[in-house]
């Protein structure tokens, strides 16, 4: 350690690895979280490395370990990866779109020793999840759904809501009761990366929130006791910022599939950051020493009105890379907090959005799917993200 042992001490440690194995997907999401010039990223970690990160964040403390992507079926060395986080006392979980996985697969990963599978769906109707996914994959989400029960797996469903798939939130929570699922998670667009770049046809409109959230109560409280339905209000839609996974470098490290060390998903894309690799460092100097996941720990780093808000130790001035996006500052309050001078822009976008909903305008717009042709013509325009 190269920190003195008393500042040493007052760092967290991670608890939960995230593992971005790879951004290929056979998938095209909108609201992709992958960074728009992902195509540009083309060497991937090798297993062997995958498997000392994994050592040593176990070392470190990490608990809790994420397979995710892109689509982490794509790699082949998967469960080998599995049966190593199992030996070295992960508890692990797949994140997946189901797409890439049979049954064969699936007792593979129960024999490594998988705890966990998510699998994701892109909406109810079958028309609808094909669109967004870009493929046709709702009927093998289905059968995938069912194997990964049918294996013993805790029954996992995550729906990303949005504008588009916001409307059928009762029958995605009807779709959940007939697969028996035992947790539904309605995950709210968060608008980084393509979802940043989509989020005029994603953003919902204030009705349609509404409704959802008084449907979510509604089977919350049915299903009580059966299965647990998790729901959060969008953050553009709240006057306080979340805690941002749960603080900058405090519980979540995020390693991506080119070995890029990040405090969280999104951060890749901050100014003036470099975050260390580890093909370079180990992760315990990453984690403690690295000066960029040590930029926004703490409070020092803020700017009013964050440095003088008596919530500030509550919610740590929100997210940083939200912070960046809307206001070009990642210093900045998150604008999502009403105490942030900018806070009525960003109420300003959300009521023109809405009332775009269902005019020529909106529909004329198209919709850009996360896919390597378009990550690579956005990189060549040098497109900026939209203020």
């Amino acid at each position: 350690m190269n920190k003195a042992g008393s500042e040493q001490s007052k760092l967290p440690q991670p608890l939960w690895l995230l593992a971005e194995l790879t951004y290929a997907c056979p998938l095209q999401c909108p609201y992709c979280s992958n960074p728009l010039d992902f195509a540009k990223y083309k060497k991937e970690l090798a297993t062997d490395d995958w498997i000392r990160v994994m050592r040593e964040a176990r070392e470190m403390g990490a608990t809790q370990l994420g397979f995710s992507g892109g689509e982490p079926l794509v790699r082949t060395d998967l469960e080998e990866l599995i049966a190593e986080a199992r030996q070295l006392g992960f508890y692990t979980n797949l994140i997946t779109s189901g797409v890439g996985m049979d049954e064969k697969r699936i007792k593979a990963f129960k024999d490594a020793g998988l705890d966990h599978i998510q699998v994701s769906f892109q909406a109810s109707s079958e028309e609808l999840n094909n669109f967004i996914a870009g493929t046709d994959a709702f009927q093998h989400k289905l059968e995938m759904a069912r194997l990964v029960k049918k294996y013993g797996y805790p029954m996992v469903l995550c729906f990303v809501l949005h504008r588009r798939n916001e409307d059928q939130i009762r029958d995605i929570l009807e779709l959940a009761i007939t697969l028996e699922a035992d947790y539904v998670e309605l995950a709210t667009t968060q608008y980084y990366g393509w979802a940043y770049h989509n989020r005029e046809q994603l953003i919902p409109t204030r009705e349609q929130l509404l409704h959802a959230e008084q449907v979510a109560k509604e089977y919350q409280e049915k299903m009580k006791g059966k299965m647990r339905i998790f729901y959060v209000i969008p953050d553009y839609f709240e006057n306080r910022p979340k805690r941002c996974m749960d603080g900058w470098g405090h519980v979540f490290l995020t390693i991506t599939p080119d070995g890029t060390a990040l405090p969280c998903h999104a951060a890749r894309q901050l100014p003036g950051l470099e975050f260390p690799n580890v093909k370079n460092h180990n992760i315990e100097w990453i984690w403690n020493d690295s000066p960029d996941f040590n930029k926004f720990r703490g409070l020092d780093w803020m700017k009013e009105p964050c440095r003088s808000c008596p919530e500030k130790e509550k919610d740590l001035g929100g997210c940083r890379c939200q912070a960046y996006m809307l206001t070009g500052d990642a210093r900045n309050a998150d604008p999502v907090c009403d105490k942030s001078p900018h806070h009525h822009e960003l109420v300003a976008t959300i009521d023109r959005v809405g009332k775009l909903a269902g005019t020529p305008e909106f529909e004329a717009k198209p919709i850009l799917f996360r896919n390597p042709k378009n990550s690579k013509k956005i990189t060549s325009d040098k497109e900026t993200l939209p203020a």
